[in-house]
């Protein structure tokens, strides 16, 4: 059996205990079950911190923590300046 479903428009926010929290009341009689779709906006823009931070916590760079590959110091190599 197929139920016909409306839409309904409306903003909120999300509490600190992940519990949404409408702006003003739903315009349907209740009690009934709905389904529900949250949109919120996504931050696509990561910060230099936060790169370093997933980075770190990746476990696919867990073998730079082996004692072999740690094969240079601070002696080896030449500074390098970027003189544009």
């Amino acid at each position: 059996m197929e139920t016909t479903m409306t839409a309904i428009e409306m903003t909120g926010r999300i509490d600190e205990h992940h519990q949404l929290l409408l702006d003003r009341p739903l315009p349907v009689s209740g009690p009934m079950r709905v389904r529900v779709i949250v949109l919120y906006p996504i931050d696509d823009e990561w910060n230099e911190t936060e790169w370093i931070q997933a980075a770190a916590r990746n476990p696919a760079f867990d073998f730079l923590n082996d004692p072999e590959e740690d094969i240079y110091s601070l002696a080896d190599g030449e500074s390098f300046r970027d003189e544009v």
